[in-house]
């Protein structure tokens, strides 16, 4: 029985490549036959988009752009390339933000992280994502469906129903969130109840970290892999194990280009730094052309030890939108860009507001190599121009800001 889903997981990294670039025209081609990729991709001639350099030229469209984009064009914005009346469902998250899901089989791609949690044919598994509006245990039946699994479609909630679920019917593997794998483990230590048949979770929706990972390990859920996802998207990368042991990262979904770009922008970061997760999606129904999660994320140098040879990513790190408060006035990451954009000296810089509320101090952190006054006096003036508030300016030394992604640190004192 393979490790892997498929051939694809395995390919060399120049083949894979090269077959994203050589379907991306197509892709551009299919998202302008929408009536909002339409007007997003005005005039982009599709075949010029056959490479990452010429993909990044391309405006990028934020998730946080959906609500607006949905409200002038009911229900998705014109971004959907199957009409409403031909899907299978429409999904309402909160905002409210609509979601598409196409008839295709495994439609959300969800089958990799379940295959490479171990799932096989025949197994029987817990889903405990809401069925209620939103996409996520769907996600799950899809992929389920496709690799021969058997669903006890529990949602969330009832937990003492979840229990009497696990002893009765002895499923093996959970998956849903990891926070109410707990309470559900919790709930079974209270009423004595045998929930051992539980080897494995797939878990997500929420961060996971390395100490409730390690609890759950502890009560006896041997194996606890992550997967990211979101509702646009499906299936974004999942982690893997060898010989039982997690392997670090996440791999990349194999119908995703992925880039990770400056928070607040569409300019991509050096290779290893953090910043936005940026997806082009190959959908047949519903295409995303640069859509920036909101997400932070780094890439890891390297292939996987599990064998897969796709990019790694080093998961969820946050959230991308840092704007902030500053005199009652909000200071948006893009603006701290064109301030760096107008100083190709600038290598990198941060925004740090320190001080009390009603007394808000913003200072420019800045990499360069160029320590003089004339650099420092200039800034100051640019980022008056571009935020119309004053602000005070560090020129510090190549390397020194820490690589994390943060463009705005909010630091102020509020108690």
């Amino acid at each position: 029985m393979s490790d892997y889903l498929d051939a694809l997981e395995t390919r060399n990294p120049q083949s894979r490549e090269q077959a994203l670039m050589i379907r991306l025209p197509q892709l551009i081609a299919q998202a302008q036959s929408a009536s909002g990729w339409s007007a997003i991709l005005q005039g982009v001639t599709a075949t010029d988009i056959k490479s990452r350099s010429a993909l990044a030229q391309l405006p990028i469209t934020r998730k946080s752009d959906l609500k607006h984009l949905q409200k002038q064009n009911l229900p998705f914005g014109g971004l959907n390339t199957t009409p409403a009346n031909q899907l299978q469902r429409i999904f309402m998250s909160p905002g409210p933000i609509f979601d598409p899901q196409g008839r295709g089989q495994d439609w959300w791609r969800f089958a990799r992280p379940l295959h490479a949690a171990g799932l096989r044919a025949g197994d029987l598994l817990q889903n405990c994502f809401s069925y209620h509006f939103t996409p996520a245990a769907y996600m799950v039946e899809s992929a389920a469906a496709k690799l021969g699994c058997v669903v006890i479609p529990a949602g969330s909630g009832q937990t003492e129903m979840q229990v009497q679920a696990i002893v009765e019917l002895r499923p093996d593997a959970y998956v849903g969130t990891p926070s109410f794998l707990k309470i559900i483990i919790e709930k079974a230590l209270e009423l004595g109840a045998d929930i051992s048949s539980v080897q494995r979770a797939v878990v997500g929706a929420e961060a996971l970290p390395p100490s409730l990972r390690k609890w759950l390990q502890e009560h006896g859920v041997a194996h606890v892999l992550q997967m990211y996802a979101s509702a646009d998207i499906g299936n974004i990368a999942y982690e893997t194990e060898t010989d039982g042991q997690l392997n670090p990262g996440m791999v990349l979904d194999e119908d995703l280009i992925l880039e990770i770009v400056r928070p607040g922008t569409g300019d991509l970061v050096a290779e290893g730094e953090v910043g936005e997760v940026v997806i082009t999606s190959f959908n047949p129904d519903y295409p995303l052309i640069r859509f920036a999660t909101g997400d932070m994320s780094a890439v890891l140098p390297g292939i996987s030890p599990c064998g897969r040879t796709n990019t790694r990513i080093k998961g969820w790190m946050g959230r991308a939108d840092q704007t902030t408060k500053v005199k009652g006035m909000f200071v948006h990451p893009s603006q701290v860009a064109e301030v760096i954009r107008r100083h190709p000296e600038i290598n990198k810089a941060r925004l740090v507001v320190t001080g009390e509320m009603a007394n808000d101090v913003m200072t420019l952190h800045c990499e360069t190599n160029n320590h003089n006054d004339a650099l420092k006096a200039a800034l100051v003036a640019s980022i008056r121009e571009v935020t119309k508030l004053r602000g005070e300016v560090a020129l510090v030394e190549m390397g020194s800001l820490a690589n994390d992604g943060k463009v705005i640190d909010d630091a102020r004192k509020y108690e």
